[in-house]
């Protein structure tokens, strides 16, 4: 079976831990395009990369880098339905309060976040070009630095190679183990692993080489019928070449020998699903999953920024215990959650008005050029209204927001208005009758994926 944290933790679903005869594939796929209404993939609003999903007491939390091409903290998405997702930001770690000497000026990235057996939960976390530590009580924190303020593995570890992207693996028997590495300037790195001691912050043990071919970075282990499957991408994620490969070994300290039907995630062109990778593996209820990140859309190949959506895809097993191919797609497939997103009353706009209301991730509403940012919403009828909850494309990016209502399109009186909020879903309450509504967006670059209103 695969496992992560061992059958300690089956029921934190922190990685997958389930039989071959459940795992496979999801509810029969639609095949949106990308820009389809009720397309659901991606399945987080806004620009997000290297997610990292666990579960604690029912609820679902996802840790990502924050794109454009990280931040000074992390991103946290949370769910109790694996459908609506709120946006924090967690209290560690930040660059300032994890940046040592030889850090870098690199931002923070690529979190995962592992339960381990003595009960508590850790974060390993890249800050510049160092792997650093954390730990919490809970997922949802407070986090504090689990190693007297110094990184876990300093930049001149192998200065050859980017330290940056650690994953944490428990094994059945309760061992930890930590795999780490990346490349520079686009250049194939090095996978090192090392065992943990049960502190979860020391070495028990000096580090391992266990690069297995055509390895760039990002490795996640699970282990299916007693081989150990060590994941990682490849490729470059600005580009249209970023995958998802995977290796074979019978340790988890390998040695790790490339699957023949490597890679099993790669860009699909006609589906507009450009460079996947940076994964995490799980399951729910007997099915299995990959998480991932991909380019958002439009994608412009050498554009000026980075823009990563995570997606989830169903992930199969096959009987001799190695995967099937991905099949990447723009669908919600993930039946064990909500079928479907509270989107609150329909409600139909003109243009690129429509975008804020088609129940996808994918697309956003931005005002065009020269015309003042103004999003109108037309519900059909006079409703009854309590109040919107807007998801903005950049949250955490201030927002000035101002709602007027109308009942006849003509007269307009202001409802609600809120100066500098963050996060996702921004929630402005405006009780009332109306037809129509439209929102004033300021901001440093307005775009809203979804305009809900209730």
């Amino acid at each position: 079976m695969w496992s992560r944290a061992g059958a300690l933790f089956a029921a934190v679903l922190l990685a997958p831990i389930w039989g071959t005869a459940m795992a496979g594939s999801a509810a029969p796929r639609r095949d949106l395009s990308w820009n389809a209404p009720g397309a659901g993939n991606p399945l987080l609003p806004g620009y997000f990369a290297d997610p990292s999903i666990v579960r604690d007491g029912g609820r679902w939390y996802i840790f990502a880098t924050i794109d454009p091409w990280g931040d000074d903290r992390l991103g946290l998405w949370t769910s109790d339905n694996g459908r609506d997702w709120t946006f924090s930001q967690p209290n560690w770690p930040t660059k300032q309060a994890a940046t040592s000497p030889t850090s870098g000026d690199a931002k923070v990235w690529a979190p995962s976040v592992v339960k381990a057996p003595n009960g508590r939960w850790y974060m390993y976390v890249s800050v510049g070009s160092e792997v650093w530590v954390g730990s919490a009580a809970s997922p949802a924190g407070p986090w504090a630095d689990a190693n007297g303020g110094k990184p876990l593995i300093a930049r001149d570890f192998a200065p050859a190679y980017h330290m940056i992207d650690a994953e944490a693996f428990v094994d059945d028997d309760g061992q930890a183990y930590l795999y780490w590495g990346s490349g520079l300037n686009w250049v194939n790195g090095h996978c090192f692993v090392v065992k943990l001691k049960p502190d979860m912050v020391h070495f028990d043990g000096a580090p391992k080489d266990v690069t297995p071919a055509n390895y760039f970075e990002g490795p996640f282990m699970v282990k299916e019928k007693g081989r150990y499957l060590l994941t990682y991408s490849d490729g470059n994620t600005t580009k249209d070449t970023y995958k998802v490969r995977y290796a074979v070994g019978s340790s988890p300290m390998g040695p790790f020998v490339e699957a023949a039907n490597s890679p099993v995630l790669e860009t699909d062109a006609g589906k507009q699903i450009i460079s996947p990778g940076h994964h995490a593996i799980f399951a729910d209820q007997g099915r299995s999953y990959i998480l991932y990140h991909r380019q958002a859309l439009p994608f412009v190949m050498g554009g000026e920024r980075v823009l990563r959506q995570v997606a989830v895809d169903p992930l199969t097993v096959r009987g001799d215990g190695l995967l099937e191919k991905v099949r990447p797609s723009h669908d919600p497939v993930i039946p064990a959650f909500a079928a479907h997103r509270t989107r609150g009353l329909r409600w139909t706009g003109k243009g690129a008005d429509a975008l804020a209301a088609d129940d996808n991730y994918a697309t956003a509403w931005r005002p065009d050029t020269g015309q003042p940012p103004v999003l109108t919403a037309d519900l059909g009828m006079v409703r009854t209204l309590r109040e919107s909850r807007v998801r903005p494309a950049f949250a955490i990016q201030p927002q000035d927001l101002r709602i007027e209502a109308s009942v006849d399109g003509k007269n307009w009186r202001q409802v609600a208005a809120e100066t500098g909020v963050r996060g996702s879903p921004i929630t402005l309450r405006h009780p009332g009758k109306a037809r129509f509504l439209r929102m004033t967006v300021q901001a440093k670059e307005p775009a809203i994926l979804e305009w809900s209103i209730f």
